[in-house]
C-alpha cells in the first residue's frame, strides 16, 4: 500500500455556503479552518492547497458563548512607543466591519506561512445576507444542523 499525496494539478474546489445568524463563533471557525485546509477530505495533503472556497453570510450576526462579548480583547499595535491599542468583541461586532471578528478567529486557527495565506484568500465573508459569488452555485452547508452546540438561541 502506497501513501497517496494529492497533486495541485488533481484539485477540484467546491463552494461552500454558510449562514453564520445565531452560530457560535469558535465552532464556527473551527469549522471553516478545516473545510479551508481541506482535511475533510480523505486525500488531505499538508503542503496541498485543496480545501473549499468558503462564503460566509450575516456574519454580523455571529454569537460569544458565556461573557465573551464584553471580556474579549483584540489587541494591536500602532508602531509607536506606548501604541498598543485594545478593543472588546462587542465594540468590533457594533462596529464598521463586524466580519473581522470571524475572520480574524479563522486566521488564528490556521498554520502561520504562506499556504496558510494563500488559504485565507479562498474566504469570503460577508456581514449582511447578500454575496456576489452566485455564478458559482456554491452548496449550502448547515453548520447548525451538525451539532446541537453550535448554534445559541
Amino acid at each position: 500500500m502506497k501513501t497517496y499525496s494529492a497533486k495541485p494539478a488533481e484539485v477540484e474546489k467546491k463552494w461552500v455556503l454558510i449562514d453564520a445568524k445565531g452560530l457560535v463563533v469558535g465552532r464556527l471557525a473551527s469549522l471553516i479552518a478545516m473545510r479551508l485546509r481541506g482535511k475533510h477530505l480523505p486525500t488531505f495533503t499538508p503542503h496541498v492547497d485543496l480545501g473549499d472556497n468558503v462564503i460566509v453570510i450575516n456574519a454580523d450576526k455571529v454569537v460569544f458563548t458565556g461573557n465573551k462579548l464584553d471580556d474579549k480583547v483584540y489587541y494591536w499595535h500602532t508602531g509607536y512607543a506606548g501604541g498598543i491599542k485594545e478593543r472588546t468583541a462587542r465594540k468590533v461586532i457594533e462596529g464598521r466591519f463586524p466580519e473581522r471578528v470571524l475572520e480574524k478567529a479563522v486566521q488564528r486557527m490556521l498554520p502561520r506561512g504562506p499556504l496558510a495565506r494563500q488559504q485565507l484568500t479562498h474566504l469570503k465573508i460577508y456581514a449582511g445576507a447578500e454575496h456576489p459569488h452566485e455564478a458559482q452555485q456554491p452548496e449550502t452547508l448547515d453548520v447548525a444542523a451538525l451539532n446541537r452546540k453550535n448554534a445559541r438561541a
